[in-house]
């Protein structure tokens, strides 16, 4: 019998390409009322296991993880963690978790919707069953997003000068016209649109770092996007040198709705369809408008991976995890 330092049973899922861990058990009891101290209750005493669960040998770069916690105010409650941050929201968690859901039992057809509590807010996941009873789509019903800069000018070695315009979802992020950098957004181009990108990213993040807008809360990420057509276009994000979301990331495609709504750019439908580098969609609708926010709806679907037990061997050297760049 070997010794053990820990061990977490876990539910993978991917949806559009990107990965999300559900970690069922293991995770030390929290301390806080609300997710969110619960989560920083896990940041400040628990971070070592962020790395154990997400990076190698056991995950990669690019591992999300979701951590559900209870809350006194939703049906449940969760946070996301990933490789190098905290997220406050993450669509395309959301959508993973509500698989894990449904293959675990927690939910089962006849149950049309429940409420998430995350770092961010309340959130409403709709559910869509397929007639054999496999859980089809997942409709979430974001947090408020809107526009907080248009026009942004920075200039990176990589490009020279560019214009950005940040617009927040549950997380910030800097949109930028792939077709002005004449930069392709296809699988081929990952490793230019990472490098390009990462630049960016840090030349936005000084520009913006004294805005009181940004103050506490995690740089814009760069969204690169192409349109194709009215109300559909490609999405590639950069989140860091080695890391790119797979999918067409949920929080990024609420936040592009809201400029899209604020420049007259829907259809008349209202719908936006944006698509990742593999050609997988997300689908979005404007829910709720105030005047200076919108409430996406963001429709998309995971897949099972993995059920598993991820182990913590005592003596293990790398049990804490190593993420190289």
């Amino acid at each position: 019998m070997i010794g053990l330092e820990g061990s977490f049973s876990v539910v993978d899922t991917h949806t559009a390409g990107h990965p999300t861990r559900v970690i069922l058990s293991g995770i030390p009891a929290l301390d806080g009322s609300s997710v969110l101290e619960r989560r920083e209750d896990f940041r400040r005493r628990f971070d070592s296991l962020r790395g154990a669960l997400l990076h190698e040998p056991r995950g990669h770069a690019a591992m999300v993880g979701l951590v559900p916690v209870p809350s006194a105010v939703a049906d449940y409650g969760a946070f996301f963690i990933s490789s190098y941050v905290y997220l406050d929201m993450c669509g395309h968690g959301t959508i993973g978790y509500a698989k894990t859901l449904a293959a675990t039992g927690a939910v089962r057809p006849g149950i049309d919707s429940f409420t998430l509590e995350t770092p961010a807010g309340v959130i409403v996941v709709g559910l869509s069953w397929s007639p054999d009873g496999r859980l089809a789509y997942v409709r979430l019903r974001n947090v408020p997003s809107y526009v907080g800069i248009e026009g942004l000018e920075v200039t990176s070695t990589e490009t020279g000068a560019v214009r950005a315009d940040l617009a927040y979802g549950g997380m910030w992020y800097a949109f930028v016209n792939a077709d002005a950098l004449g930069l392709d957004i296809v699988p081929d181009n990952v490793s230019t649109l990472l490098r390009v990108g990462y630049a960016l990213k840090r030349a936005i993040s000084k520009a913006v770092e004294a805005n009181p807008l940004f103050a506490g809360v995690v740089a814009p990420s760069v969204m690169f996007y192409k349109d194709t057509a009215p109300g559909e276009a490609v999405h590639f994000l950069v989140l860091e040198s080695n890391k790119f979301d797979r999918s067409p990331c949920g929080t990024g495609t609420s936040a592009r709705l809201a400029l899209l709504d604020r420049r007259g750019m829907l259809g008349p439908d209202g719908t936006y369809t944006a698509r990742n580098i593999l050609g997988v969609p997300f689908i979005a609708r404007i829910a709720e408008r105030s005047s200076d926010a919108i409430v996406a709806e963001i429709e998309g679907s995971a897949h099972l991976v993995a059920f598993s037990t991820i182990v913590l061997e005592t003596g293990d050297p790398l049990a804490g995890g190593f993420l190289c760049k």
